[in-house]
């Protein structure tokens, strides 16, 4: 019989659950039709659907022009894999609470397939994070250079100061506003605090293992005097933030000095300033890539799985994090743990990818502990040591529930 052929819609009785495997994940074309009539049927039941491996009417790649029926699927269970449009703002109204479904294919079938997209998870995190050697001292983690704060603005220079040390570096100086002073010494006692600003001796920088610089720096003139100064003289590893990429956009020539692999770490707002205005996810992801290409750097895009660009082409997408991180002070905690990783030797790649893992999963264990509402900034950072011991196999971190 033709769809056509196939008479009334069937009945959908309340409290069913209907699982969904009408399309798989190689389609191409708008559902119109039947088909549509039936995923239209079953959206506006009410009832709960559970879609395999991808809602049926989803392509698996760019959605744009898509303006066919889609199942909005209450859980999608998706097959061994992610799928790329999963990754995506515009398509979590058909995706719905994702499962990703092990089926038994070869891990080294896996690892060996030609893809440029990658899904981290904690084994991954597990085989990036070295160990720490008995006869270790302040100088064998680093001592990072953070430029934050400003008179508005100075809890960003302190969170962005307690995330690093938090993370494991060595020695920290902040550089900071003489406004700034007395507050970060008293709440970041660990820190070394500087407020030379222009005066800053340029000469003694490479004394430094990383920089970083951004948060809450504002936009004044010579707070970019000083941007441009360390772009200059700093050769060194380094993370860009907040104002650091605000200026970098009012200014686009500062570019051409980032230094390879760089790493900047714009939420979606900051990027599009950086770029252009984008109508989805997937034409963004585009963009990020190409941008890491041009400017030879890594570009960390902040999101619900935040993505992470290499100057390769490759994409890794974060798997940890929740609502409760959409909070100030959250981006300041994510910059203070790269810079930290950056200057404990990990290379940028890795200090991008573990940096931003770390950073969602001690939001994870904040959240088990009070909820996503209640979640601060600074809760995650009281949760950065929780998350290395939660990487580390350590299973003294279910204590702290």
């Amino acid at each position: 019989m033709q769809p056509q052929q196939m008479g009334t819609m069937p009945q959908i009785a309340p409290g069913s659950i209907v699982v969904d495997g009408i399309f798989g994940s190689g389609l191409n074309r708008p559902i119109t039709g039947y088909w549509a009539e039936i995923i239209n049927h079953i959206n506006s039941s009410g009832n709960a659907s559970i879609a395999i491996d991808i809602p049926s009417g989803l392509y698996c790649w760019d959605n744009t022009g898509n303006d066919g029926a889609i199942i909005k699927a209450t859980v999608t269970l998706s097959l061994q894999l992610a799928k790329l449009p999963f990754m995506f703002f515009e398509n979590s109204r058909y995706v719905g609470e994702l499962e990703i479904l092990p089926i038994g294919i070869s891990q080294q079938a896996i690892d060996e397939s030609d893809s440029m997209h990658f899904l981290t998870e904690m084994q991954d995190i597990r085989e990036l994070t070295k160990p720490r050697w008995h006869f270790a001292h302040k100088g064998t983690f680093g001592h990072a250079l953070l430029v934050a704060g400003s008179k508005r603005m100075t809890g960003a220079s302190v969170l962005a100061s307690r995330a690093c040390l938090h993370a494991g570096c060595g020695l920290l100086t902040t550089c900071v506003p003489n406004t700034c002073r007395n507050v970060l010494q008293t709440t970041v006692p660990e820190a070394i605090v500087n407020t030379d600003g222009l005066d800053f001796d340029f000469s003694k920088i490479e004394k430094y293992t990383a920089v970083g610089i951004g948060p809450g720096i504002g936009l004044l003139g010579q707070t970019r005097q000083l941007f441009d100064k360390i772009l200059d003289n700093a050769q060194l590893p380094m993370v860009i933030d907040a104002d650091g990429i605000n200026i970098l956009a009012d200014t686009p020539h500062l570019l051409q000095k980032l230094r390879p692999y760089t790493i900047i770490t714009p939420h979606v707002g900051e990027f599009d300033r950086l770029t252009h205005k984008h109508a989805t996810g997937y034409e963004r992801l585009q963009t990020q890539i190409e941008f890491a290409r041009k400017h030879n750097i890594i570009v960390v895009l902040k999101g619900a799985y935040t993505s992470i660009a290499l100057p390769n082409g490759k994409v890794h997408f974060n798997t940890t994090g929740n609502p409760g991180m959409a909070t100030a002070g959250s981006g300041d905690v994510l910059t203070g743990i790269i810079l930290s990783l950056l200057a404990q030797k990990y290379t940028p790649q890795n200090a991008a990818i573990i940096g931003v893992y770390l950073h969602g999963l001690a939001g994870d264990i904040a959240k088990m502990k009070n909820g996503e509402e209640f979640l601060i900034a600074s809760n995650i950072i009281e949760n950065i040591g929780n998350a290395y011991l939660k990487i580390k196999e350590n299973e003294d971190w279910k204590h702290f529930f």
